[in-house]
């Protein structure tokens, strides 16, 4: 007689961490968040050091984008999962809240690892209770993002005071198409750039990445600065394309088949760090810098003020 012993060792799952830790809804990935408070990486090129992202994850798909590397913890790869399987954070409310309680102050980033007016906030609708938090702690606050979405939240952006950036780091339409696929047009993010000052929200651009050899052309900067200043801001923060590991990988893949030959230029100006040259981005930035004054505008990444908690309107009953 024959006997069927059950194995003292199951055998092992190989899905991806986020398949096993993860409820699947509608196509999202629902984590449940121990941190959401995380340090900004040293390569980010953004003022803050801190940030709390809802998502990570992004449907633009932009291939510069510099948090593709954060999927690979995920056991998920930085190319093609980055850009479909968008994690969602459903309790980032509520553990932003418990964290901000013994925040020192420091300013924040919303937004870094995904942006978070891409289209799962549609479902989720996570950032009005992301922004009410920070307003309600007194933390200085920026929301990066590329989406018209956004102008859902004006008003209440307004009103709690924090900053939006959003990225147009070049108004040539070819360029968007190739290296930001799912994101909107540089005219339609120009146009929610005027749509936000009018709204009072506090609005500047994020000219970023500046992409070396394809878009940091004297016309093109100068292009797309003009622009910019014509939406209304008053303010430019300059970011020259940043390439650290899982971003490197992915853009230059991309680089080798439609730019061939530009890829020993990028090794040349790139390091092992994923940092652009100093020199090549000192004169880019000095372009820009230049070009701000000519239109009127500051130059740099300048900080919110801090405030005062926010409380809101009360309830008269």
């Amino acid at each position: 007689m024959g006997w069927d012993a059950q194995p003292l060792v199951e055998a092992a799952d190989e899905r991806p961490l986020i398949e096993r830790r993860a409820v699947v809804r509608d196509g999202f990935y629902e984590l449940q968040a121990r941190v959401v408070i995380e340090r900004v990486a040293r390569t980010a090129g953004i003022a803050q050091r801190w940030a709390v992202s809802p998502y990570r994850g992004c449907v633009h798909a932009c291939l510069g984008c510099g948090a593709r590397g954060g999927h690979r913890r995920l056991g998920l790869d930085a190319g093609r999962d980055f850009d479909s399987r968008v994690v969602v954070k459903p309790n980032v409310v509520a553990r932003l809240r418990a964290e901000l309680a013994r925040w020192g102050g420091e300013p924040l980033a919303v937004g870094v690892s995904g942006d978070c007016y891409q289209p799962a906030e549609e479902t989720y609708r996570l950032m009005p209770g992301v922004v009410t938090a920070l307003a309600e702690a007194g933390v200085p606050a920026t929301v990066y993002t590329r989406s018209p979405l956004v102008l859902r939240d004006a008003a209440l952006l307004a009103e709690c005071g924090v900053r939006v950036a959003v990225s147009i780091a070049f108004v040539d339409e070819r360029i968007r198409r190739a290296v930001e696929p799912g994101a909107v047009g540089a005219q339609a993010r120009l146009e929610l750039v005027a749509s936000l000052v009018e709204a009072g929200v506090d609005c500047r651009v994020l000219m970023g990445p500046v992409l070396p050899l394809l878009s940091d052309g004297s016309d093109q900067l100068a292009a797309t600065v003009r622009r910019i200043g014509q939406a209304g801001v008053r303010s430019v923060e300059p970011v020259v394309l940043r390439l650290p590991a899982g971003t490197r990988s992915w853009f230059g893949a991309w680089l080798e088949q439609a730019h061939p030959g530009l890829v020993a230029r990028y090794e040349e100006l790139y390091g092992r760090d994923g940092l652009p040259s100093p020199a090549y981005e000192e004169r880019i930035l000095g372009q820009i810098a230049q070009l701000c004054r000519v239109y009127g505008m500051r130059c740099g990444p300048g900080e919110p003020e801090p405030r005062d908690p926010w409380f809101g309107q009360l309830a008269l009953v």
